[in-house]
């Protein structure tokens, strides 16, 4: 999954950086997107130091055109040697043959362990059992607070349940914060997504061929949803484009957002000084408790054609360095995926884990779920918040909306049951 605020980085065109080397003529091919293209020279600057003989090439894609120019990379067999990749598109990619195993590479590894990363976001990169990533950075949602806000209607601890949160939002209200809660519009699914992970039941059936939006999981996932709109929580549809989020919640129009990490330094950037002890993050509630949360972010992966698989390992492995890891913090704000990256010292002797804004997105990644791992999900995710929309802002049944769902994702995931009755046939 690829974070806003890479999102919103990203650059037009494409840059090439070639940085020289010498004896045998060894080259990588990287491609890298948006705002970690734009760092990733100064990122391997060491790995330079240390593999003089390896000439590496790294190219810079706009998110906005990564897509399309992978998978016509993959048409021409003109894929780069290794990659940065949104983890929702590794199924696609893994599908289409181009992706080599990670695993013999990793069980000859010293250096890389995966109890070392979040359960959640190692399984990202596993396709139908088979490791086909690794993670570089992570991204999860959960809540922005005006933690003033909370305190001035009485509640004095950030709510662990999803009754909680209700009764925080109403206590909010009985002061005048008409709209508690802001929830990213359409065609942003995460907060929606993040409730029906919160369930037992899997949003897909049947080794992920048929929609399961019907069962009762994902209905109390939509009820709870519907729920916030119902009562006037979260703005309608037309309250929903909000012009600039970071000025309406120092304003106190809202005081829950449901967000992502990039926007740690946004709230640092773009609220007022007399503001900024007043806000906090934290984990999104769940049912019964603390609940899950979707897990983002982006994976390093090698391409199957590439010549020089030793060289990418190795280069895969630099990158997947605590210290690395912790200056790509550093250079972009990425959220790094092992935990012992989390326990290096940054500023003086505080962690990244000890970090008070920090802190809560590694709470929430130890409670993280990877969605279906199937090609069409994407398409899938933006049925699911279209469904939710129409429900919400143009009353249409819980019922019919999932009925329809479940139909209408069928139809999405009918290649993918054939292409699995062929393969049990034989």
């Amino acid at each position: 999954m690829i974070s806003r605020r890479s999102a919103l980085a990203s650059t037009a065109g494409l840059a090439a950086t070639a940085c020289s080397g010498s004896g045998d003529g060894h080259s990588i091919r990287f491609w890298a997107m948006g705002r970690e293209g734009e760092v990733a020279p100064e990122l391997l600057a060491g790995f330079e130091r240390e593999n003089p003989r390896i000439r590496l090439r790294i190219e810079q894609l706009p998110w906005s055109a990564a897509h399309e120019k992978l998978l016509t990379a993959v048409a021409g067999d003109a894929t780069p040697d290794v990659a940065q990749m949104g983890n929702t598109w590794l199924p696609e990619m893994a599908a289409l043959g181009a992706l080599e195993p990670l695993q013999p590479w990793l069980d000859t590894s010293p250096a890389i362990k995966p109890a070392d990363y979040f359960d959640g976001i190692w399984r990202t990169n596993s396709v139908d059992g088979v490791a086909v990533g690794l993670p570089w950075y992570v991204d999860t949602r959960l809540l922005f607070v005006r933690r003033d806000l909370l305190q001035k209607a009485g509640v004095n601890e950030m709510p662990a349940t999803w009754a909680d949160w209700l009764k925080a939002c109403a206590a909010l209200q009985a002061i005048g914060v008409k709209t508690p809660l802001f929830l990213p519009p359409p065609p942003e699914f995460e907060p929606l997504l993040a409730f029906a992970l919160q369930q037992d039941d899997a949003v897909l059936n049947d080794q992920g061929t048929r929609g399961n939006f019907s069962g009762p999981g994902f209905r109390r996932a939509l009820q709870f949803y519907l729920q916030l709109f119902e009562r006037g929580f979260a703005p309608g549809l037309s309250g929903n484009t909000v012009a600039n989020i970071w000025q309406e919640i120092g304003r106190g129009t809202f005081a829950f957002y449901i967000s992502g990490p990039w926007n740690i330094g946004e709230f640092k950037r773009r609220l007022p000084a007399d503001l900024q002890d007043a806000w906090a993050t934290a984990p999104l509630p769940g049912p019964t408790g603390l609940g899950a949360s979707v897990a983002g972010g982006a994976s390093l992966v090698m391409f199957k054609r590439s010549t020089v698989k030793p060289l990418v390992w190795k280069l895969i492995e630099y990158l997947s360095r605590p210290a690395v890891q912790q200056q790509f913090y550093r250079l972009t704000g990425n959220l790094p995926p092992r935990r012992s990256t989390w326990a290096l010292p940054m500023a003086g002797s505080q962690t990244l884990a000890e970090d008070p804004h920090a802190r809560a997105f590694f709470e929430q990644l130890t409670r993280v779920r990877a969605t279906p791992g199937v090609p069409e999900w994407e398409r899938i995710a933006q049925e699911m918040q279209l469904a939710a929309s129409r429900a919400a802002h143009a009353g249409v049944d819980i019922d019919t909306t999932v009925r329809k769902l479940d139909q209408r994702v069928d139809q999405i995931l009918e290649k993918r049951r054939w292409m699995l009755s062929r393969k049990a046939a034989g």
